[in-house]
């Protein structure tokens, strides 16, 4: 990028090889990819391009067969993380990053409030339950249960719950891939209001290509390996795109 923005993740070189029974999968092949502080990134591709694979390694939630990756935070501290023990990346998952999954698992026993608050029990330097579903349009519900919410609250609650603690990194796995269009768009506002007012770098993967119109810079994932990047002179607000 060349708007001064720094390197939050970086990977160099990225392979992830499954075994399933006789049969080796490949996952990643040699990916170079970077992620930076303020940044909004589409990673697009088809079912099975290795773009769910890539962010759970970013993440943390999986490690690569070759290659690394590496977290510099915002005070400039580097961590590798595939040398990381899985207590440093306990760490490095409850307090540098929240996940946006197209599933809520929102605990249906607890309100909006609590599903939010038990991420703020163990984080660091959390903003309140309230702050957080007000971040993303749902003050007036804080004491609702999930089952008294839309498809599209209740991924809200889960975007709440995830910047609850102030996450450095938001990475989001087909966030709008169970919604309908309107209530995707509206998700993909809240997405756009976090990354603008919290600072956060948000990566969004999807196989919808329109999707890519919003972010600063797009990755193409083509059979594991990344195909094209390219950076968008002007995002398009999430309120314009259409599919």
């Amino acid at each position: 990028m060349d708007d001064g923005k720094e390197i939050a993740l970086e990977a160099r070189g990225l392979t992830r090889r499954y075994r399933m029974g006789e049969v080796t999968i490949q996952a990643l092949r040699g990916v170079d990819m970077a992620l930076y502080h303020g940044e909004l990134l589409v990673l697009l591709g088809a079912s099975g391009s290795g773009k769910s694979t890539l962010l759970n390694i970013l993440g943390g939630l999986d490690s690569a067969s070759e290659g690394e990756v590496r977290h510099i935070d915002r005070h400039g501290h580097a961590q590798d993380l595939g040398r990381a023990s899985q207590r440093e990346l306990t760490r490095y998952r409850r307090h540098h990053v929240g996940f946006v999954l197209q599933f809520y698992n929102l605990i249906s026993s607890l309100t909006a409030r609590e599903n939010v608050a038990i991420v703020t029990e163990i984080a660091r330097d959390p903003m309140p339950p309230e702050t957080a579903l007000a971040l993303v349009g749902l003050a007036e519900r804080l004491d609702h249960f999930p089952s008294q919410l839309s498809g599209g609250e209740q991924q809200r609650v889960a975007i709440a719950r995830a910047v609850a603690k102030q996450p450095e990194l938001l990475l989001c796995d087909e966030p709008t891939g169970a919604l309908d269009f309107r209530t995707g768009i509206r998700v993909l506002e809240v997405l756009e209001t976090i990354n603008r007012e919290t600072g956060a770098a948000v990566a969004i993967i999807t196989h919808n290509e329109v999707i890519g119109e919003m972010a600063d810079r797009v990755i193409r994932l083509r059979d594991g390996r990344v195909d094209e990047i390219q950076a968008n002179a002007r995002r398009r607000p999430a309120c314009e795109l259409r599919w």
